[in-house]
């Protein structure tokens, strides 16, 4: 019956040890052998996301950035990908500049702050990618951004998201992916659109897809997927729209829907034929 398994990582796959449990593993490994496409589909950089992926031998695109660039996890292909216009990215940087605020970019695959502080040190050590330092982030504007990152207090981004919004409209897609991560991607860049376009490539139906995430981020996957499923410790807003909850990403939830919903169905369909 599904054909597809698009998975977050943070809060999702990976646990709050940010690891991925062994009968996890091997749940998705049989998944695979089984003939099912299991993706990753998360808003940190491609690079994060490889490294992950070959530990789970998966060879097939990557959903990265919050949906902006989906590309081969062994190759240079790229199938999807939305930047930031320029316009917007001036505007946000001067924005950061005149509030002090922390603002990470993400261009090429290269992740640039305009100062070391331990907010960009924390992200950095907690993704395993390197950074590096412009103090005169407008320099790069003029190429657009793959993803545009806010970090703060989880109150302030809340009031921030919204002001955002009110202030670029339909300009940007803004979300919150984790409570202190406030997110600015292209209007067409998110997970949804993203996994719809790599499902068409590859020729498999919305009805044959499975979604899985935790956070705000996550509803556009979980609404475009035939099965949009909520992790055990998502946010409200996600359980309410999701088609199923299952565990949390310290019980082993993604493990848990991989054998509901693709063994147990196949089991079933031998058991009627």
């Amino acid at each position: 019956m599904y054909k597809m398994i698009a998975i977050d990582l943070d809060d999702t796959l990976l646990t709050d040890q940010l690891i991925i449990s062994r009968g996890t593993i091997e749940a998705i490994q049989q998944a695979v052998d089984a003939g099912i496409v299991v993706t990753i589909a998360t808003g940190r950089m491609y690079s994060s996301a490889k490294k992950i992926a070959r530990s789970l031998d998966l060879n097939v695109p990557l959903i990265t950035y919050q949906g902006a660039l989906v590309k081969e996890a062994n190759g240079e292909d790229i199938h999807y990908e939305r930047l930031i216009d320029p316009e917007t990215a001036h505007q946000l940087i001067e924005f950061a500049k005149y509030e002090d605020l922390h603002l990470q970019v993400y261009q090429d695959d290269t992740l640039y702050s305009s100062s070391e502080n331990k907010l960009l040190q924390q992200y950095a050590n907690d993704v395993k990618v390197p950074y590096v330092i412009e103090p005169d982030l407008a320099k790069l504007a003029g190429r657009g951004f793959d993803k545009m990152l806010f970090i703060d207090a989880p109150d302030y981004l809340d009031k921030l998201q919204d002001e955002l919004r009110s202030l670029f409209g339909q300009r940007a897609h803004i979300t919150k992916s984790r409570p202190f991560y406030l997110e600015i991607t292209h209007p067409e860049a998110n997970k949804g659109l993203a996994l719809l376009h790599l499902a068409g490539r590859l020729g498999i139906d919305r009805s044959e897809i499975i979604g899985i995430g935790d956070s705000y981020n996550d509803l556009d996957l979980i609404m475009s997927a035939g099965l949009g499923v909520a992790m055990g410790n998502a946010v409200d807003e996600l359980k309410k729209q999701a088609d199923y909850v299952t565990y949390s990403n310290n019980e082993e939830g993604v493990r848990h829907v991989i054998e509901k919903f693709i063994f147990q169905n196949e089991l079933t369909a031998v058991k009627s034929g």
